[in-house]
């Protein structure tokens, strides 16, 4: 039995390759002119995917993880496990490597301070499985996260059948469990699958799903092009309303939104990372800290570590909040998913400097701009507090 762990990450892992082109002039759209050459900087080789970006991070804040993963028995695949173990050497221990299988990869191309495009290739991930998270691991854990199902293929097939039964194997070990989704190719078989149906199916097993507002709305099929007050809590509601009691809905540079749900039952019965009865029936938001942005790969998942790592460690929500968002800055100032991200202690002492917040950047009827600090909404948007 492998030793225990206070959080099992587990999902899709990928090595990412970054080439530096955060100083090629002209719009990101010139990099694909035929026949055009473009001097760029060295490339940066960084374990990529949420397995890697989640787990490292909460390794990083100090909870004692294992990565649950699969890789070729490529160059590939050895690059991942070698880099994983430059972390920790630990942290390679759990990989599956899979004989004949290509290791998944991207090309993430992140030009200065636009958003970053992903080359995408699933390799191994498509064949992981519900089984390939063997119930010895769990044994232990107080909390299992699992990222992007949408470029694993087993889990998005059959209506989300593999899926729900990685979660109920989690929740019946007592586990509190979490979701992470990715984007998925629209013009692939994963962006032809009935999304909805399968959150119905999967989010009743889930005690917090934390999407981004722009993947969750593609897979609801709602047209959001700035997001509101009311399309937060809209949204929200209705991923409340099929069975998870926490929703994240992650915002890029406008924060992190949270609402929670009223059925303190619900709540208590979320494993053993469960929070208190007064997060029950609450609605927040985070805008992000101000900081020089080298690259933003990774960032929502090192935004989910710092939110589970706070939970875990039995911060109140709103202090969890301002850790997320707090990671999820860090992130962001050095290239790859991880290496910004500190250890526990050095970010308690970033946070206890002054730092300015980012304004938010979309109407928000009654909130209260000037504090730049953890904004509350809910059925009295007059209200604003730290």
């Amino acid at each position: 039995m492998p030793p225990q762990a206070d959080a099992i990450v587990a999902g899709h892992l990928c090595l990412d390759i970054i080439p530096d082109i955060a100083h090629v002039s002209g719009e990101p759209a010139a990099l694909w002119r035929p026949g055009s050459l473009h001097q760029i900087g060295p490339a940066v080789l960084a374990t990529g995917g949420a397995v890697s970006n989640t787990g490292i991070s909460l390794h990083r804040l100090g909870l004692r993880t294992r990565l649950l993963g699969r890789v070729g028995d490529d160059p590939m695949g050895a690059i991942v496990r070698d880099l994983l173990r430059q972390v920790d050497p630990a942290l390679g221990n759990s990989i599956i490597i899979s004989k004949g299988e290509s290791t998944s990869y991207s090309l993430v191309l992140s030009p200065g301070k636009n958003d970053r495009l992903f080359l995408h290739h699933s390799g191994a991930n498509d064949t992981y499985t519900a089984d390939d998270v063997p119930a010895d691991s769990l044994v232990g854990a107080r909390l299992f996260h699992f990222g992007y199902p949408p470029n694993m293929r087993r889990f998005y097939s059959d209506g989300g059948a593999e899926l729900e039964s990685l979660f109920a194997k989690a929740k019946g070990h007592g586990l509190t469990t979490s979701l992470d989704m990715v984007q998925p190719d629209r013009r692939g078989d994963a962006g032809r699958v009935d999304w909805r149906a399968l959150l119905r199916r999967v989010l009743p097993l889930v005690d917090l799903f934390m999407p981004s507002l722009d993947e969750i709305c593609f897979m609801l099929g709602h047209n959001v092009e700035q997001p509101s007050a009311i399309t937060l809590e809209k949204v929200a509601t209705e991923l409340l309303n099929m069975g998870c009691p926490m929703v994240g809905l992650k915002l890029g540079d406008q924060g992190l939104f949270l609402r929670t749900t009223t059925d303190r039952a619900r709540l208590a019965a979320a494993g053993r990372a469960a929070p208190g009865a007064d997060w029950a029936g609450r609605s927040l938001l985070a805008p992000c800290f101000e900081v020089n942005v080298a690259g933003t790969t990774g960032s929502g998942d090192s935004t989910i570590a710092g939110f589970l790592a706070a939970m875990l460690n039995g911060l109140s929500l709103d202090q969890s909040l301002t850790v997320a968002v707090a990671v999820g800055a860090c992130c962001v100032e050095r290239p790859d998913a991880t290496s910004g991200v500190p250890t526990w202690g050095k970010l308690q002492h970033r946070l206890d400097q002054p730092w300015r917040r980012k304004p938010i950047g979309f109407p928000m009827p009654g909130w209260n701009r000037s504090k730049q600090r953890l904004l509350w909404i809910g059925p009295d948007d007059s209200k604003a507090r730290e």
